[in-house]
């Protein structure tokens, strides 16, 4: 199985979008017997909570279903998740400071936007403070993102 994990600051708004939009489109593909998904957060605002409302409305408009609950990164998510892929710089320094002091390594540490062709490579931006636009453009920079990663995933694993 290949484990792919989205991570973001609080795991409400970005990342378990990114998970619910890859989990609608691997299933569209027919992969979910190969590639698995969760989400997390470097913080530990949110523990338990469901994605914010405005993340679950943004995705169940686009007929993506969502069904997580926050929590955060730990040291075992480096050890069994094949991908990790985090929405922003900060969050990737967390990653990797997280990575560093574990004493573990980690190949496939990515930024999101990597996957967005003719994107300035950025940080997918934090909708949280905003209103339901920065949502809608959120699930447009992931949806695209997505699919190059998982035509990336395809083409790594020969699926």
């Amino acid at each position: 199985m290949i484990k792919v994990l989205f991570v973001c600051l609080g795991n409400i708004c970005r990342s378990p979008l990114a998970e619910g939009i890859f989990n609608h489109k691997i299933k569209a593909r027919q992969l979910e017997h190969v590639i698995e998904s969760d989400s997390c957060g470097t913080s530990n605002y949110h523990l338990g909570k469901q994605p914010d409302h405005r993340s679950l409305a943004c995705a169940a408009n686009r007929g993506v279903l969502m069904n997580h609950l926050g929590r955060q990164i730990s040291t075992k998510d480096i050890e069994t998740f094949d991908y990790i892929i985090v929405m922003d710089q900060s969050n990737l320094q967390h990653v990797r400071r997280l990575i560093e002091q574990s004493g573990l390594s980690h190949s496939r540490l990515h930024l999101m936007r990597e996957f967005q062709p003719d994107a300035a490579h950025g940080d997918v931006p934090d909708p949280y403070f905003g209103d339901e636009r920065g949502f809608e453009e959120v699930y447009d920079i992931l949806d695209e993102s997505i699919d190059h990663l998982l035509d990336r995933i395809i083409e790594e694993h020969g699926l």
